[in-house]
């Protein structure tokens, strides 16, 4: 066996120990994306694409980087199973477009008032009841994780996903550093609730029952919560898809933080 072939066998068993080292890696990463995603969303799945990106880290992984392998891994686990929620979408159409109607609403109050859009005036221009307006809420907050890349749907829109920067040209590059500005700009923006709940979803990672038990509400509550905010960004956004991002920003400024 020359020198080269050798020198491939031992980095494929080295690849195949790291998998097999860390495959409870992706079950645990799967289960805790499973208690922000709706019930309809397959863990088997999110597995299924975790040990994908899983192979892909332990092949890719080179000794000597500052991260560990498990820091490495994990995050081309969860960019993988990102990838499959992204491609398997799983909200129907109809939520799309009531989020879509809710937050213009949201935005023509924001413009008209210069100040946060009330639950109560939301509804009553929609015409809609406490409980479907809850319901618009929920579906919002489990449509999607939040993203910087993909559309909502295929009628376009805002949505949230961040990207693989690995996989953008210069370009893009460029372009999804504005967005990103953007969205902190506009999640700066939203009633001090709200950011909170974001802050603890995205940053943080907690699932809506423990955010629950650190605000002292219910875990419905705070579903709608992150509704709320949701639909509140993707109003605030609206300009930076339409080139008037700053617009919006200057808008989103003055408004008070408080809920």
């Amino acid at each position: 066996m020359s020198v080269a072939s050798e020198y491939l066998q031992l980095q494929r068993q080295s690849a195949d120990e790291l998998v097999r080292q860390h495959a409870p890696l992706v079950r645990r990463i799967a289960y805790h994306l499973m208690g922000r995603l709706p019930p309809s969303v397959d863990v088997s799945d999110l597995i299924q694409a975790g040990m994908v990106g899983l192979l892909e880290a332990a092949r890719n992984f080179a000794t000597g980087r500052n991260a560990s392998f498990e820091t490495f891994a994990g995050i081309r686990i969860r960019g993988a199973m990102l990838d499959e929620l992204r491609r398997t979408d799983w909200t129907p159409r109809s939520v799309h477009r009531k989020v879509r109607e809710m937050a213009e609403v949201v935005r023509q109050i924001e413009i008209e008032t210069g100040a946060d859009a009330d639950d109560a005036e939301v509804m009553r221009r929609l015409g809609m009841g406490a409980e479907e307006y809850h319901q618009v809420l929920a579906d919002a907050a489990s449509a999607r994780l939040l993203s910087l890349s993909a559309p909502d749907d295929a009628e376009g829109g805002t949505a949230f996903d961040v990207a693989d920067a690995d996989g953008l040209g210069p370009q893009d590059s460029v372009e999804q550093a504005g967005l990103r500005e953007s969205l902190v700009e506009a999640i700066a923006s939203l009633p001090e609730r709200e950011q909170l709940v974001m802050s603890l979803y995205y940053e943080e990672e907690l699932n809506l029952k423990e955010i629950g038990a650190v605000l002292g509400v219910t875990e419905s509550r705070v579903c709608q919560i992150h509704g709320q905010a949701i639909v509140r960004l993707r109003a605030r956004m609206d300009g930076w898809t339409e080139g008037q991002g700053i617009g919006h920003r200057e808008r989103g400024a003055g408004r008070s933080k408080a809920r």
